[in-house]
């Protein structure tokens, strides 16, 4: 009997639409990441691969896959409202670090950022562990954390490693 080999983890991470790259929201962190909340939007790309040829200049909606994919997915899932998308049968999907806007940048608040972080990583099935995980102020911006984790993804042997900042 053969065995079915493990799927390589590009397969398993899956792509999508590019949302979080080059959104031009002024950051400290270089954007695999995002920088804070609604400063994402669709990546475009140089356009017209293939196709008729068409002249001047092209655009395109821009796609990730595998690796950023799954980061994408990360940065999305921690930004996003837990319940936000309870209308389109999603829930529980998100976090509740929303809740976190307007509360002081001090040692609870950096605690509740991470729990809200390991309760959305832990959400995500594309994950096979956590790895490391911390929260810290941002220098210069008293109203800003910077969140940063990494995990291994599912038969990837690689750890991903990502930073995102969330204003207050």
């Amino acid at each position: 009997m053969a065995s079915n080999p493990t799927p390589p983890a590009y397969v398993v991470l899956g792509a999508d639409l590019g949302l979080t790259r080059y959104s031009g929201a002024p950051s400290a962190v270089p954007l695999s990441s995002a920088d804070s909340w609604g400063t994402l939007d669709l990546q475009v790309v140089a356009g017209g691969q293939g196709g008729l040829k068409l002249s001047g200049d092209i655009r395109d909606a821009g796609a990730v896959r595998g690796r950023d994919n799954l980061a994408q997915a990360l940065v999305l899932r921690l930004l996003t409202q837990r319940g936000a998308l309870a209308p389109l049968g999603h829930p529980g999907y998100g976090t509740r670090l929303v809740e976190l806007i307007g509360r002081l940048n001090n040692d609870t608040t950096r605690n509740l950022a991470r729990l809200y972080t390991l309760e959305g990583l832990n959400q995500e099935k594309r994950v096979a562990k956590i790895l490391d995980l911390s929260v810290q102020p941002v220098d210069g911006f008293p109203d800003t954390i910077s969140i940063g984790f990494s995990v291994l993804p599912l038969n990837d042997k690689d750890p991903l490693a990502l930073k995102l900042e969330v204003n207050l």
